[in-house]
C-alpha cells in the first residue's frame, strides 16, 4: 500500500478490466517516472472519448457519428447480418477481410449468474431491425450469422438466438469452432475437440 493519491491512482487503474494489482502498479509508476509522459493529452483524450463516442443507432457498434462507417457503406451486403457480443469482435472479424455484410452488437452475452438476461442485451433491437427490413420494403435478410464467443455464456446466447430467429423463419448459421491452426491435439480441451469432430468435412 502506498500513501494518498498514488494508491488512489493504482486503485483506479485496477478497476479496469484485465488489469490486476501488479499491472495497475506498473502503469501508475510508469506515468510517475516518465518525465515526458503527456498526462494532459491522456486526460484530454479520455474526455473527448466520453463526449464524442456513441453507439451506432443501427448496429450498436462504437462510432463518432449517428451511424457507423460499416452501416453507412452502401457497398456492404445488407442481406447478411453477423451478430457479435462486443465492438471488439467487429474489429476482429473485419481484420479477416472475409465478411462483407453488416453487424449487430449485442453488448454482452446471456449470463444468469451475473443477472444478464436477453432483455439486458440488444436482442429486442435485433428483432425490431429484422422486422423493419421486411415491413418497410427494405432488403430481405437472407442470413443471420451468430458469432458469439465459444464459451458457456456465448453458447447460451447462440442457442437462445437460434430459437428466436428460427421462429420468425430467418436462416441462421453459427461460426464454426474447433482446433486452432498450429495447435496440438493433446492440449485441446474436450469441448474444442468435440466441436472439431462435429464440424469435420470431406477432403476434396
Amino acid at each position: 500500500m502506498y500513501d494518498g493519491i498514488v494508491q488512489d491512482l493504482i486503485d483506479e487503474f485496477g478497476r479496469l478490466p484485465g488489469i490486476g494489482p501488479k499491472s495497475a502498479q506498473r502503469i501508475a509508476f510508469h506515468i510517475l517516472q516518465t518525465q515526458n509522459f503527456d498526462v494532459s493529452r491522456l486526460a484530454s483524450l479520455l474526455s473527448e472519448v466520453r463526449e464524442k463516442v456513441r453507439f451506432c443507432e443501427v448496429c450498436g457498434n462504437i462510432t463518432e457519428q449517428v451511424r457507423c462507417g460499416i452501416c453507412s457503406d452502401a457497398r456492404r451486403d445488407q442481406a447478411i447480418i453477423c451478430v457479435v457480443e462486443e465492438p471488439k469482435d467487429v474489429v476482429a472479424i473485419e481484420r479477416t477481410r472475409q465478411f462483407r455484410g453488416l453487424y449487430h452488437v449485442l453488448g454482452g452475452a446471456i449470463s444468469p449468474i451475473d443477472g444478464i438476461g436477453p432483455d439486458d442485451l440488444s436482442i429486442p433491437a435485433l428483432m425490431r431491425r429484422l422486422s423493419a427490413a421486411t415491413e418497410d420494403g427494405g432488403v430481405q435478410v437472407k442470413e443471420v450469422i451468430i458469432a458469439t464467443d465459444p464459451n458457456l455464456e456465448g453458447e447460451a446466447t447462440a442457442a437462445y438466438l437460434s430459437r428466436l430467429l428460427t421462429s420468425i423463419e430467418v436462416p441462421v448459421s453459427r461460426l464454426a469452432s474447433g482446433l486452432p491452426v498450429g495447435g496440438d491435439l493433446e492440449f485441446a480441451d474436450e469441448v474444442t475437440l468435440g466441436r472439431a469432430f462435429e464440424g469435420r468435412r470431406i477432403v476434396d
